[in-house]
């Protein structure tokens, strides 16, 4: 079993006219397409004003240390995977945002959520990608049993000899507060 795989994912992205005084357009991801290879922008659609684009094929990793972040992707109704969008600095009215990933690990998804920089928007996964992801999590999945730590076996019956701090003069002095002392030493 190999410890990583890929595959190459088409990002379809829709641009639709916004209900907001302050943004023009909205842009969500709707759609992967498995096995896409096309790096640059296609307009696939437009109905109403309303565009879809084919925004470019990203490789889609997959690792067996994060196996448990796909199976919280896969677990999610219905089963996502995460497109991670930046603004364009060479923005252009048909192309706002870039692709910058597509991942199946909600974790590393999370991560991305945690800067301002990236828009991070869920995609249910098509059929084929989803049997993928689930053969690859089945096959390299080790569920470990939940072990119960056990506390350090603790004498509760000995007895103190002293109370351990060499600055303390007598026994009694333990339990006198502080301004007592104070005073007493004082004279």
């Amino acid at each position: 079993m190999e410890k990583e795989t890929e595959i190459s994912v088409g990002v379809i992205l829709r641009k639709s006219p916004s209900k907001s005084a302050w943004l023009k357009w909205v842009w969500q991801p709707v759609g992967l397409i498995p096995g896409s290879k096309t790096e640059e922008w296609k307009l696939l659609r437009e109905d109403s004003g309303v565009f879809e684009y084919h925004a470019g094929s990203k490789i889609l990793l997959l690792h067996r240390a994060e196996v448990e972040a796909y199976k919280v992707s896969l677990s999610m109704t219905p089963a996502s995977a995460f497109v991670v969008m930046e603004r364009d600095e060479l923005e252009t009215e048909d192309c706002e945002y870039k692709v910058h990933t597509v991942t199946a690990s909600a974790y590393e998804a999370q991560d991305y959520c945690d800067s301002d920089e990236y828009l991070v928007e869920p995609v249910p996964m098509p059929p084929s990608l989803q049997a993928w992801i689930e053969n690859f999590v089945e096959n390299h999945f080790d569920e470990k049993p939940f072990v119960k730590r056990k506390r350090d076996k603790v004498n509760i019956n000995r007895s103190e000899d002293g109370k351990g701090d060499f600055r303390i003069a007598k026994t009694a002095d333990v339990y006198s507060s502080p301004s007592t002392l104070k005073s007493r030493k004082d004279h």
